[in-house]
């Protein structure tokens, strides 16, 4: 027995240490990782060094993803891997993907920038326009937890009307105090055990041209669009006003690529329901007489809650672009929220992600030379006990989890 243990004893000095295998890379680091072969990225992050957010100067200066940080740390934005990994441009569009990208509308109509003159309105024709799709954006500055873009751009609408616009914008990172800037009827306090990261962009068009922008040639107006992960568990909430529709118009609008199945969309007592599976290609929006300025989506399976708030001006009810693909009556009667469902355009079709998307509008600009306007959009990503985001999701989006399922 002596023996034995004098044996087992040197065999145990005598071994190699043994390493460790790595330990496996989070959702977030995954994507870091993925996205650093690639391009060059800026990362962001919060006073704790935790919540951290990547934003690509080569993709237009948008904001990619985003992580509450901790175990394993989640990542909150789609990403288009395939598009990136390409390092080569798609016709239409360009997927890369991203919680925050910066576009301009109108999309469809006789203002529209993404359609050629005389082009019918159809996907075969469509073509997001080069500035806002492709090439870099200048870093104007850059901090630990905010960076700032510069991009001139030159654009022609489908009336022929030219358009020179300065563009800068900037990524910063928010506390939860961001939360107090909430409408007092959708303000709420976030609980203990609850994780979150929050960041914004604020994005400053201005007329860089010798002319007025009128409304007859056509205006454009910022666009924010932020593109997430879908799933069956996933539901977009959009709260709304209430009132008769003689007086405020329908509550959405569900007819940009066909009427919406009721399996799919639902209009309950001061909520509207979306399904964000990425499995059926459809698109909702609300006028800025139904709007309010924060909705946002609850992945069940996650448990995590997204919230989006964005400048809605209190002042009257300004104009919006239309971008219905079809020539339209009423150009500026357009939607100040927007969210759309990926999936296959056609039977046998393959979608451009799946993913699904959170969007909100500036009103149509009518800027004199050298006016400026600024569109700030927020996105807060929210992760912890159900309980704590159950009582969130009541006082914000006016619906219960329970209630947040199809």
């Amino acid at each position: 027995m002596q023996t034995l243990v004098l044996c087992l004893a040197v065999a145990s000095c005598g071994a190699p240490d043994v390493v460790p295998p790595p330990a496996a890379a989070g959702p977030f680091d995954s994507d870091l990782s993925f996205l650093r072969q690639h391009t060059d990225v800026v990362v962001l992050s919060d006073a704790t060094g935790q919540s951290r957010v990547i934003v690509a100067p080569e993709y237009q200066g948008r904001v990619l993803t985003s992580t509450t940080g901790g175990h394993m740390a989640p990542s909150f934005g789609w990403i288009g891997r395939a598009a990136i990994a390409a390092r080569a441009r798609q016709p239409h569009i360009n997927v890369f993907g991203g919680e925050d990208r910066f576009w301009l509308g109108p999309e469809g109509g006789q203002h529209a920038l993404y359609f050629k003159a005389g082009d019918p309105f159809d996907l075969a024709h469509w073509q997001v326009p080069e500035p806002i799709d492709w090439g870099s954006w200048d870093v104007a500055s850059q901090s630990t937890s905010s960076v700032q873009f510069r991009k001139q751009m030159s654009l022609v609408n489908y009336s022929g009307t030219p358009f020179q616009l300065d563009v800068e914008r900037t990524v910063r990172m928010l506390n939860a105090d961001a939360f107090q800037q909430f409408p007092q009827h959708q303000r709420t306090t976030i609980g203990g055990g609850v994780q979150i990261v929050a960041f914004e962009s604020s994005n400053t068009v201005t007329n860089a041209g010798k002319a007025a922008w009128p409304p007859e040639g056509g205006l454009v107006s910022i666009w924010i669009l932020g593109m997430f992960v879908p799933s069956s568990h996933t539901t977009i909430a959009i709260p709304y006003v209430s009132g008769r529709v003689s007086e405020s118009g329908p509550v959405v609008n569900d007819r940009y690529f066909g009427p919406v199945p009721p399996d799919r969309l639902r209009v309950r007592e001061d909520v509207v329901l979306f399904k964000g599976d990425g499995q059926y290609r459809s698109k909702i929006g609300l006028s800025p007489l139904r709007a309010f300025p924060v909705f946002g989506s609850y992945d069940a399976a996650a448990h995590m809650l997204t919230l989006v708030h964005y400048t809605k001006t209190a002042n009257g009810v300004p104009d919006y672009v239309n971008s219905m693909w079809e020539m339209q009556k009423e150009p500026y009667k357009g939607d100040v929220i927007n969210s759309y469902n990926d999936g296959p355009p056609e039977p046998g079709k393959s979608p451009l992600g799946p993913f699904y998307e959170l969007e909100t509008s500036s009103p149509a600009l009518s800027l004199e030379p050298g006016q400026s306007y600024t569109h700030v959009h927020r996105t807060f990503h929210l992760v912890g006990p159900e309980v704590e985001l159950d009582r969130l999701s009541r006082a914000v989006l006016k619906v219960s989890l329970k209630d947040l399922s199809f």
